[in-house]
């Protein structure tokens, strides 16, 4: 059985039609504009940063931290077997 999610229908047919649209503008020279990259990066970090918003003012609310330095340890309680000397199978 096959879950279906609407939202992942609708999004991935936007992303078809982007990328038949762009495609197809290729091969009109009007659409040729030469683009300066810094400025195409700064647009990008824009979107990127508009877009994200919610997402990280959601992760600082809530002390989500995605980058960690390290893996976490957990220690547990010490067996009664280790503190007498025993050893552990």
């Amino acid at each position: 059985m096959k879950r279906l999610f609407p939202f992942f229908h609708g999004f991935r047919y936007s992303i078809t039609k982007a990328f038949c649209v762009a495609f197809l503008m290729t091969f009109f020279s009007v659409f040729d504009v030469p683009v300066f990259w810094p400025i195409l990066l700064c647009y990008w970090i824009v979107l990127f940063v508009l877009t994200m918003k919610r997402q990280i003012m959601h992760m600082i609310k809530y002390k989500y931290v995605p980058f960690s330095i390290g893996k976490q340890r957990y220690t547990g309680k010490k067996s009664a077997a280790s503190s007498r000397g025993l050893p552990r199978d």
